[in-house]
């Protein structure tokens, strides 16, 4: 085991033979429908999250991990023999998570060195700093080398998203600067832009095609992007926009990846995102 173990949580929607290759401790959020509770991943696959969603008639609901189940991790990070442990969160302005992983360090100050880092991202952006930390971690590197290769990450680590219904942000309150969208939610396939950790409006495409045009535009106005992630809420769609981008970043120099009950909750179902670090 490398002397710091990398923790996230489960909104970092990594493939589990990315979790298990790098050795990643995630720790999951659970999703409510109604009076049922589910742990994230472990209850509720990602694929039985979004057939429960179109079923039902209320919107499910996120809650944030307590407290106690970081200081496990942290804890069984100490008993295996990690000298430090690195855990980055989802961005804390969205949730509460980064609050309980805190609450958790403080809980093990004493028995080992926990350094909580704020993603100020989602999904993929959040999913590709945990991985690089991890790499980092892997090659040896210290806790303070780790904590500067995430924090040079976070301030270029950029997401847009094509939603394809406005429904779920609207009713789970986590609208942020993209209130104005929803004056005209009906006529527009909106974009939004996750800017310092918070949701922004990034454009009103009107249909779903223009959409995912103005997504590849976004991306192409970038000049060259490194970590490139698509993720998406198991969109029918996703090839064709694999395909609109593959001019320039070509099916196998990305990782896809499924949006998870956590971030699927607000973003709704078949959305798609580009997630890639500046």
């Amino acid at each position: 085991m490398p002397g710091v173990q990398i923790v996230t949580d489960s909104a970092c929607d990594l493939e589990p033979e990315e979790v298990e290759r790098y050795g990643i401790r995630v720790v999951p959020l659970s999703i409510r429908f109604g009076d049922r509770e589910f742990i994230d991943r472990e209850e509720l696959s990602v694929e039985e999250f979004y057939e429960r969603m179109a079923a039902s008639d209320t919107l499910p609901e996120t809650a944030a991990p307590p407290p106690g189940k970081f200081e496990q991790a942290f804890r069984d990070a100490a008993s295996n023999g990690a000298e430090a442990v690195v855990c980055i969160n989802l961005s804390s302005a969205l949730s509460a998570t980064m609050q309980s992983a805190q609450n958790a360090a403080t809980a093990v100050a004493g028995d080992i060195d926990v350094r909580v880092i704020d993603s100020r991202s989602i999904t993929g952006g959040l999913g590709t700093q945990v991985v690089e930390a991890a790499k980092a971690a892997a090659e040896g590197k210290s806790v303070d080398d780790v904590v500067a290769v995430v924090e040079d990450l976070v301030p270029r680590t950029e997401i847009y998203g094509a939603l394809d219904t406005l429904e779920n942000l609207k009713k789970g309150g986590r609208i942020g600067n993209a209130r104005a969208l929803l004056g005209s939610m009906l006529s527009f396939k909106p974009l939004i832009h996750i800017a310092d950790g918070a949701v922004e409006e990034a454009g009103k495409p009107r249909t779903r095609k223009r959409a995912l045009e103005a997504l590849r535009d976004k991306l192409f106005a970038e000049g060259n992007v490194s970590h490139l992630r698509v993720c998406h809420g198991e969109a029918p769609d996703l090839e064709e926009f694999l395909e609109l981008i593959s001019p320039r970043y070509p099916r196998e120099e990305i990782t896809v990846c499924k949006i998870g009950a956590v971030i699927g909750t607000h973003g709704g179902p078949r959305i798609i995102g580009v997630c890639y670090v500046k």
